[in-house]
């Protein structure tokens, strides 16, 4: 598949409604390329809409599996043992730093896919008890976009005025990420500043299959010396007990339906593809701004890696938010080829998998009302 070439089901929006009417032209995610400034990145870097209501006591354990159970009490423990800074008020940059932690400074939940990592990382981010401007929330992405936009030596200074930090779906895709956020992680340890991770990948594990992490041992071993590990086994609850994700619409039901609900996005998604190379990730969730659902003609295989880790960010955009995604073609578990599931970004591409699916079901409600 060449996303050069013009899909025969490609939408256009300004031709109206397929059966006509008075149907809003839906909007088009390959006609936005939206700046987003560094202090935006900054005010950003709270828990998603998806979780901005994450609490321990929202939390549902899986009564089959303890360590569920026990990351809640250990996390509401670590939360505790944060608290504000010693007798109040800002901690100066310039003050005599903090005496060394005598052990791991961080928490490191490591897990399957949806076993609930998002959701009690950000639960801890909201018990613990520091102003919202002392706390910082992010993906391992938006952590390393926050540096490239800060450059290294602000973002130590941005972040070592916080008590928390936490770090959604930690990974190491290259060297270069792995030594930037070692050296990152270790300033903020010595600032006093709190770390919480989630990841598919044990610490000591980061970046295998995907680069020589060997070469890189010590700057490997440095972060997992950060980090209590926190197992947390248990079932993607994405699929526990609900039906398989619906198959994949036909073009016309796609686009009417993206003419009938308000706040709607209609793409070509090879189109799409295209255009995600154009658009830096970090301003993915910029470009999801306002929408309320995410249409999708002629989905087709990813024809490159480049281009599917990019998709994996998108995806992880929509999931934050919540959007919808209505679609024809393949379905999600044809996107990445075997030897993408195979190689070093699997766990990537099964998350992205895992959280399409849950957003395509719900896509489903969008095709019911539209056929009263």
């Amino acid at each position: 598949m060449s996303s050069s070439q013009p899909s025969s089901a490609q939408p256009d929006p300004t031709a109206g409604p397929p059966a006509g009417g008075d149907d809003a032209t839906p909007a088009a995610l390959t006609a936005r390329a939206p700046h987003v400034p560094a202090d935006r990145l900054v005010a950003e870097m709270v828990p998603p809409p998806r979780f901005q209501g994450a609490r321990f006591d929202t939390y549902l354990p899986d009564p089959k599996q303890p360590s569920q159970s026990e990351a809640v009490q250990v996390l509401s423990d670590f939360a505790d043992g944060i608290g504000a800074p010693a007798g109040g008020g800002k901690r100066r940059w310039f003050a005599r730093k903090p005496a060394a932690p005598t052990g791991p400074r961080g928490v490191y939940l490591d897990g399957g896919y949806g076993v609930g990592k998002t959701h009690l990382l950000a639960s801890l981010w909201h018990a613990t008890s520091a102003p919202a401007e002392r706390k910082a929330f992010g993906t391992f992405v938006e952590l390393t976009n926050l540096v490239g936009a800060l450059g290294f030596q602000q973002t130590v200074r941005t972040l070592g005025e916080h008590r928390l930090l936490c770090i959604d779906e930690f990974e190491l895709d290259d060297p270069g990420d792995t030594v930037l956020v070692s050296t990152l992680l270790g300033k903020l340890v010595d600032a006093g500043v709190a770390l919480a991770a989630t990841s598919n990948t044990l610490p000591g594990k980061l970046g295998e299959g995907r680069f020589a992490a060997a070469d890189f041992l010590r700057e490997i071993q440095g972060l997992s010396a950060q980090f209590r590990p926190l197992r947390i086994d248990g079932e993607d609850y994405r699929h526990r007990g609900l039906p398989e994700a619906p198959a994949p619409y036909d073009d016309e039901t796609v686009t009417r339906t993206a003419y009938r609900t308000p706040g709607a996005s209609l793409d070509d998604f090879p189109s799409l593809l295209e255009h995600l190379s154009t658009v830096h990730p970090s301003r993915y969730g910029a470009m999801c701004d306002g929408i309320e659902a995410v249409c999708l003609t002629d989905v087709q295989a990813v024809p490159d890696q480049s281009t599917a880790l990019r998709l994996v960010v998108l995806a992880d955009r929509l999931y934050d938010r919540e959007v919808p995604v209505l679609t024809s073609g393949k379905a999600f578990d044809e996107l990445f080829s075997e030897e993408m599931l195979r190689g070093g970004y699997r766990k990537k591409y099964f998350r992205a998998i895992s959280r399409l699916t849950a957003l395509a079901r719900d896509a489903g409600a969008l095709v019911a009302e539209g056929s009263r």
